[in-house]
């Protein structure tokens, strides 16, 4: 029954994706890249983040610090931290041609610095697409304390 369900909601996407205009193929498209984003991340894939990422990446922290794509990739060897839990919540993407803005929350539990933390983050990231390739430009986040 479970596997019906699935099969019926994937066959449901996916017409919808063929039949729609092209901002709902960009909204799709950028919804799976976030999500590869959270993964690449929770699994220290730098790799992955220098694709997914621009050169001249915009990234203000939830402690309002302003970082660069070097920075955030940098952070990445930091073996005091790490993310054991990162999940994506409420995202919506807002098309404007080959720009799209995404908002949401992002659930993360990891250690940092060697603390435990657990927090939950309003985020706005800005996607723009060059020649036909998809890339993060800028993100923000912002903690949400309640």
């Amino acid at each position: 029954m479970k596997q019906g369900l699935i099969f019926i909601l994937l066959t449901a996407l996916f017409a919808a994706a063929q039949n729609s205009p092209d901002a709902s193929v960009s909204e799709t498209k950028i919804m799976a890249l976030e999500n590869a984003w959270g993964q690449a991340e929770k699994l220290d894939d730098s790799k992955a983040l220098n694709s997914l990422l621009d050169d001249s990446l915009v990234y203000i922290r939830y402690d309002g610090s302003l970082w660069g794509k070097a920075q955030y990739l940098a952070s990445l060897n930091d073996h005091r931290s790490h993310e054991e839990q990162a999940v994506n919540e409420n995202m919506t993407a807002h098309v404007y041609g080959d720009s799209v803005l995404v908002t949401g929350v992002y659930r993360v539990k990891g250690v940092e610095k060697g603390e435990p933390y657990s927090r939950r983050e309003r985020f706005i990231d800005t996607w723009v697409q060059r020649k036909g390739v998809w890339t993060c430009v800028a993100s923000q986040v912002t903690l949400i304390s309640h």
